[in-house]
């Protein structure tokens, strides 16, 4: 009888302990599954409504003014396409025809400048024209290069960047601060204009017009001796430092142009823009 009731109160304790352990188990596990749903559950930041509108001020003027930066872009690539038309029509002058196409480059140019140019100055009239800068350079010096060469091409000179602000204040609101040409855009639009007068060079020598040739060369010469002093003293000057290696080089073919026709006019100058040309240096009267 001893021996039963031991074994009764052994089995009960064992019932008992089992019972704690699954007991256990089960506020575990329920304790485990509670963290993973709260693991879970996305976390939310709570901020008061000041702050939200700040950030919704910000996130307006940041998209406001991405909106702006692509019409600007697409105003500069208008100005940058039709100011290279003006370009083209200036390399179609000749002795015969020179105020006929200069006057039809000038009125090309004024529509550039009216249509296309004026689309941009009202994108960046205030102070956003600082920050947009790099869009809309591209189109400023196309139309600064189309500019200068029409000038050139005309009186012989240099246009200068107060004559070219001036024309853009015409076209600006007065009570809102005008869109103004930096000096380094319109020194990269010089250095471009360069390119277009060395290919002006040459058709001026292949048409018999030597003096206008060796005017150009004496030209781009005074523009690189004034501007190789002043880049190393800008700031921002490395696209200028390309710029002056091209024009350098525009420079040279020039000179070696106006030289070769000056050592062997004798053979070339009867060739250049005569109706009558004397091949007799070639030992023949005239072609069949």
């Amino acid at each position: 009888m001893f021996k039963s009731c031991c074994c009764h109160r052994f089995s009960v304790v064992l019932n008992h302990m089992a019972s704690r352990k699954s007991h256990r188990f089960t506020q575990i596990a329920g304790a485990s599954s509670s963290q993973l749903d709260a693991a879970k559950k996305p976390r939310t930041m709570t901020t008061n409504s000041t702050m939200k509108d700040e950030f919704a001020k910000h996130a307006d003027y940041l998209n406001s003014l991405n909106e702006k930066r692509e019409r600007v872009v697409k105003a500069s690539r208008d100005v940058t396409m039709n100011s290279k038309k003006v370009i083209f029509q200036v390399h179609r002058i000749s002795k015969y025809n020179k105020d006929e196409v200069l006057l039809k480059a000038e009125n090309d140019l004024s529509a550039v400048t009216n249509q296309f140019m004026s689309k941009l100055v009202k994108e960046l009239q205030g102070t956003d024209f600082w920050k947009l800068r790099r869009a809309y350079t591209p189109g400023v010096q196309e139309y600064i290069e189309a500019a200068t060469l029409c000038r050139f091409c005309k009186t012989g000179t240099l246009l200068n960047l107060s004559e070219i602000n001036s024309s853009l204040l015409a076209l600006s609101d007065t009570t809102i601060e005008p869109l103004q040409i930096n000096v380094l855009d319109y020194l990269l639009g010089v250095a471009d204009v360069t390119g277009e007068l060395m290919r002006l060079a040459i058709g001026r020598i292949s048409d018999g017009e030597i003096e206008y040739a060796q005017k150009i060369c004496q030209f781009v010469r005074d523009l690189y001796r004034e501007l190789i002093v002043i880049v190393p003293l800008m700031d921002d000057n490395a696209d200028m430092k390309k710029k002056m290696e091209v024009m350098l080089q525009s420079a040279i073919k020039i000179e070696n142009a106006c030289f070769s026709v000056h050592v062997r006019g004798s053979e070339y100058t009867p060739l250049l823009g005569t109706d009558n040309p004397d091949f007799s240096f070639l030992g023949v009267s005239d072609f069949e």
